[in-house]
């Protein structure tokens, strides 16, 4: 599980928040502080240093579904009305439930002001835009893929995050994470590779010197048959001998 630390101090918005309505930043300062003291599950966010009208936020993947494991880059661009008016959602990680950089009609969005509600807050906001995306409903900017399709994006979303500047500007602890387990993956893949290489030539190593033991087991029993083979023809050649002397001492005799 990735886990965020993104504490800022208030004097963050100050400058971003000069030329937005009163009411709008009090309430997104609010909301901030709020979010701080009380995350919302599996997400974070935070404004632009430079726009406090504009959120991104991070969603990790619920355990259990097809998007476990996955990082989810989003945003939402609030009116100079809020709270009065809703926001715009984006999401803009590829992940096979809404298309990305395109606005999500949800009843949370700018697409159903009349559902809208001011007591809503931005961690409303985004638990209803968590739960939506765990549903398999249609709407204005969703997409219909299949379970493995969103396991692969899963995979990739890390790797997609890393080329998007502001994600890795607003979210570093989370690039952080993905860098040591990138250098983690390699070493575990040299390791692997080494160890595959050593336990290929110990076969051969090992069918070798079996070889060799057989080959000169064999020389070895070669070695004594011959030598018995010999010891016993030297016998009898001896025996042949004798007899041959006997027959001819008799012959002599006689």
């Amino acid at each position: 599980m990735v886990i965020f630390n993104i504490t800022l101090p208030l004097f963050y918005f100050e400058m971003s928040s000069k030329r937005v309505s009163t009411t709008a930043t009090a309430r997104l300062k609010q909301d901030y502080m709020r979010i701080m003291k009380d995350p919302v599950p599996y997400i974070r966010a935070i404004p632009l240093p430079s726009n406090i009208l504009e959120w991104h936020f991070a969603v990790e993947g619920p355990e259990n579904t097809p998007y476990e494991g996955g990082i989810y880059h989003g945003k939402l661009v609030f009116p100079r009305e809020f709270p009065f008016k809703p926001p715009s959602i984006y999401m803009i990680t590829p992940n096979g439930r809404f298309k990305c950089n395109t606005r999500l009609c949800l009843s949370i969005s700018d697409f159903h002001p009349d559902t809208w509600n001011p007591a809503w807050s931005v961690s409303t906001i985004l638990t209803g835009l968590l739960s939506f995306m765990l549903e398999k409903s249609p709407t204005l900017g969703s997409l219909e893929t299949s379970d493995l399709t969103k396991r692969q994006l899963s995979a990739q979303s890390l790797q997609f995050n890393m080329g998007d500047k502001v994600f890795c500007e607003l979210f570093p602890d989370v690039v952080e994470k993905y860098v040591e387990e990138m250098k983690k993956r390699e070493e575990e893949i040299k390791e692997s590779s080494a160890n595959d290489s050593a336990v290929n030539k110990r076969p051969i190593s090992n069918l070798s010197n079996s070889t060799q033991d057989h080959i000169q087991g064999q020389g070895n029993n070669n070695g004594i048959f011959g030598s018995a083979l010999a010891n016993i023809l030297v016998i009898i050649g001896f025996a042949v001998f004798a007899y041959t002397v006997k027959f001819v001492l008799r012959s002599v005799v006689e």
